[in-house]
């Protein structure tokens, strides 16, 4: 997908610090900047009026912490972390971010990161966009085998890197070779639904959901004491579907 373009969102609270990285960045003709914000405010309203293919997000904007930004980017936008501190790097691959970059950014890594990035968009492009109905079964690699897989039998699915893990009504965690983008283009649209950018719920299975810290929200599944957080852009998603 090399004619690909990516509308990028610059989000660094050090003006030198965005410089540098888009002259870093100039070289790569798929990246078109439309955007730079240098704190959580301005950054919000920019991604709330355009369309934003990838951001390219610092972690500490002076007293801010980009990590509460998450929350009001698209699923579908990808999140490049860039920083000068690498303490960070287990808790952004949680959320699922593309990559997680060190200052100052090498052009070398920067291409690797973005040929990763064309690859994932690729693929997932290629995958059979027909919608699974219930009581389908799927054929995947689940953990170090290909099996069958009833998708009626998912509690939630929770992104792990290039992985995705399935939990299951009785409790089971499988890995599954497939991202949580390709389960969110073929799961049953009426029966599943994203709850947050690193987590993909059966709506049959909620019991319960109540407001939490920060607008977010805790969402109970049936089978499973401990609750699965909910960000507040994903209420009214699931608030029509369960209605």
């Amino acid at each position: 997908m090399k004619d690909q373009k990516f509308n990028t969102l610059i989000v660094d609270d050090e003006e030198l610090a965005r410089s540098d990285l888009k002259s870093v960045i100039e070289p790569f003709r798929q990246i078109n900047v439309v955007g730079e914000a240098d704190n959580l405010t301005s950054a919000k309203a920019f991604l709330g009026k355009n369309n934003i293919d990838l951001v390219f997000l610092d972690i500490q904007l002076g007293r801010e912490n980009g990590f509460d930004l998450i929350k009001f980017i698209p699923s579908e936008t990808s999140i490049i972390f860039v920083t000068a501190f690498d303490e960070y790097a287990i808790r952004a691959f949680e959320v699922n971010a593309q990559d997680y970059l060190l200052k100052p950014v090498m052009t070398e890594r920067l291409a690797k990161t973005l040929e990763r990035l064309e690859e994932k968009n690729s693929t997932t492009a290629a995958v059979d966009e027909k919608r699974l109905k219930a009581g389908d079964s799927i054929f995947v690699r689940m953990n170090n085998n290909y099996e069958f897989f009833n998708i009626d039998q998912i509690l939630y699915l929770s992104a792990f890197d290039d992985y995705s893990e399935v939990t299951t009504i009785v409790g089971h965690k499988k890995l599954v070779l497939k991202s949580l983008k390709e389960w969110e283009n073929r799961l049953p649209e009426k029966l599943f639904c994203r709850i947050h950018r690193s987590t993909i719920i059966n709506i049959a299975m909620v019991e319960r959901i109540e407001p939490w810290f920060n607008y977010s929200y805790r969402v109970y599944l049936k089978t499973q004491d401990k609750p699965l957080i909910m960000s507040r852009r994903y209420f009214g998603v699931i608030k029509d579907k369960l209605g």
